[in-house]
């Protein structure tokens, strides 16, 4: 599936500015153009003919080494990301994103729900206790201490000559992320959508590779609501639609309610006020002017019912309007869960601190 809507943004030149690997700038332009690899490697020489890339990059060896690497492939449809380019763009979304969690602290939390527990082991190590798991024995270490202690290589191993490695108690959660794909995304010359989908490229590469054992599914919403596989993340982008939150989150419920996890969440991240809602014999009614009355409590009934089912509801809000600042909080008083309002640039951080901080507790 391939969604293309986008327009140039000036704001471009100023990102690429704090960019010097060749790499990094490709992987944000391709954002930019909803995985059109053509089109972004266009640019790029484009960007070169500007003055905003040194006149010795050689784009044609760049282009050689992305074709060697498998990043890219060129088939009867035309040049395309290979999966292993669709992973390498989550990668670096993660980085980027989580060099900016790396500042701030994500804390320790209690969960609510104590079904399906499992320890995560920790690079620290601590004497071994009584009691502690066997299986977080460090052998190496433990050895290595027991030489220490006797001077040779007789493997008289005690009990205080063991390490554990420390561990954190990690419950299971099935996430769904919901992202507005409607037409605000990308006006008042703010582009709202790029930043979107690089938080959830980076986010599933974090459970993908942290949180194995974690379920997470992606719902677009716009005019209606639809799920995408995560190899369509790079391709989404906005259209000419009304922002149809009712939807999205009903589809987000219904998804969560026949997963297993004890622990369900809904992540929406969106800028604007909900304009659409769709009836219950499958008609629109639609209200773009306004927090429409209508519109607004078909939405928080939605909210209320997610609550009853136990899904908090997290908003990331990344537009600042006091009208929709009124209508996420009272959204979120109603389901009693969390809202941030952050902006494009700090997007990722709200959205990692709040997952960390909310899933995990200490041993």
């Amino acid at each position: 599936m391939r969604l293309f809507y986008s327009r140039w943004e000036d704001s471009l030149f100023q990102q690429l500015r704090q960019m010097h690997d060749l790499m990094q700038i490709f992987n944000h332009i391709l954002l930019q153009v909803n995985g059109d690899v053509k089109t972004a490697l266009k640019i790029m020489n484009q960007l070169k003919k500007m003055g905003y890339l040194p006149k010795e990059t050689d784009l044609d060896e760049f282009r050689r080494q992305l074709e060697g690497n498998k990043i890219i492939a060129t088939d009867k449809s035309g040049v395309n990301l290979t999966r292993k380019g669709e992973r390498a763009l989550r990668q670096d979304s993660f980085d980027r994103v989580f060099k900016q969690l790396k500042s701030s602290s994500a804390g320790n939390h209690a969960i609510d729900k104590e079904g399906g527990i499992s320890e995560e082991a920790l690079p620290e190590r601590r004497s071994y206790n009584f009691g502690d798991n066997l299986r977080n024995i460090d052998f190496t270490n433990s050895l290595f201490n027991t030489i220490a202690r006797t001077g040779s290589l007789s493997l008289d191993m005690t009990e205080d000559d063991l390490e554990v490695y420390e561990t954190e108690q990690v419950t299971n959660c099935a996430t769904v992320m919901l992202i507005d794909i409607s037409h605000s995304m990308i006006l008042y010359g703010e582009d709202r959508i790029t930043p979107a989908k690089q938080v959830a490229l980076a986010f599933t590469e974090m459970i993908l590779t942290r949180f194995r054992k974690d379920e997470l599914d992606i719902v677009l919403f716009g005019d209606f609501a639809q799920r995408v596989q995560i190899k369509d993340l790079p391709y989404i982008g906005v259209g000419p639609y009304h922002t149809n939150t009712k939807a999205g989150l009903q589809m987000a419920r219904q998804i969560l309610l026949k997963k297993r996890s004890a622990n369900k969440q809904i992540f929406m991240i969106t800028d604007g006020k909900p304009s659409m809602i769709t009836r219950g014999d499958g008609s629109y009614y639609r209200n773009p002017f306004g927090l429409d009355p209508i519109v607004v409590n078909r939405t928080l009934d939605e909210a209320i019912i997610c609550r009853k089912k136990r899904i908090p509801i997290t908003t990331f809000m990344i537009a600042d309007d006091p009208y929709l600042r009124r209508f996420v909080q009272t959204l979120t008083e109603l389901n009693r869960g969390r809202a941030y309002f952050a902006s494009p640039s700090n997007l990722g951080e709200y959205v990692f601190w709040d997952f960390l901080k909310h899933r995990r507790k200490a041993a």
